[in-house]
């Protein structure tokens, strides 16, 4: 697919076929997309724990079970839990800001060196910005690019893949993770049983609600050529209709095949 399709294709799939497994190289893929993601000062974060579900036992998938997501984690066949790992800052000490003053990527005409690392990058500004309370919030930023990265490719290798919210203190203890990772989201993947389009892309709020332009009060003017560019390249694509009857009479069929309530 191309890359805007792949962005207008993206559903939060919610009806998993259970018994259609996902082949570990698609899972690599979405990983290794998440490696390549933009990071500040190269620190990277992300760390992400890929479950199985057919390898959970039956005590460890119920426990990872909440209310909102119960189905959705019993359907999916694969479990990406991601990770903000905090410590990292200070166990690299800016040895990979080194890395990118060696490859060019940090030049000399704007101040870097390794001793300028040493000196100041790391010692004024990364180790006390990890004391910083409010230290999680960026860094949190930059695993969900990651994430983002790795959900798109799953899209593209025309998997099913949705987004749900884990409880944090069951995950850590389930994966025995680290202190200092706080867990974050979890991409739950799959084929999807449901049709690709789900019911048509999500509702949205107005594109002028969103974006302003020079201050706020004042929206970014939305050119319609642009949006009809967009929706020739498959990236804006037909919205979701409410009570739309084809889309009930798919979930009644999928609530008939896996006995579920409707």
């Amino acid at each position: 697919m191309e890359f805007k399709e792949v962005i207008g294709r993206r559903r939060s799939i919610r009806f998993f076929d259970p018994d259609h497994p996902v082949e570990r190289e698609k899972i690599q893929k979405m990983l290794e997309a998440a490696r390549l993601a933009s990071c500040a000062v190269n620190a990277h974060w992300a760390r992400a724990i890929v479950g199985f579900r057919d390898d959970l036992t039956e005590d460890q998938l119920n426990r990872l079970k909440t209310p909102v997501a119960a189905l959705n984690v019993e359907l999916a066949p694969v479990h990406i839990h991601w990770f903000n790992d905090l410590g990292i800052v200070n166990k690299i000490e800016g040895s990979r800001l080194k890395e990118l003053v060696d490859v060019g990527a940090l030049a000399p005409t704007h101040g870097w060196s390794h001793k300028f690392v040493d000196d100041f990058v790391y010692p004024q500004i990364l180790k006390p910005m990890t004391q910083n309370p409010g230290y999680p919030v960026p860094s949190t930023m930059d695993v969900g690019i990651a994430m983002c990265q790795a959900l798109l490719t799953g899209v593209d290798e025309g998997l099913g893949v949705g987004l749900v919210t884990l409880n944090g203190a069951v995950l850590k203890e389930v994966f025995g993770t680290p202190d200092d990772w706080i867990p974050l989201s979890t991409i739950l993947v799959g084929y999807p049983s449901e049709s690709w389009e789900a019911g048509g892309q999500r509702p949205r709020p107005p594109f002028e609600e969103l974006y302003f332009e020079g201050k706020f009060g004042q929206p970014f003017k939305r050119d319609d050529k642009v949006v009809q560019e967009l929706k020739k390249a498959k990236m804006i694509q037909e919205p979701a209709k409410p009570h739309d009857p084809k889309r009930i009479e798919e979930i009644k069929k999928l609530a008939d095949k896996y006995g579920l309530p409707m």
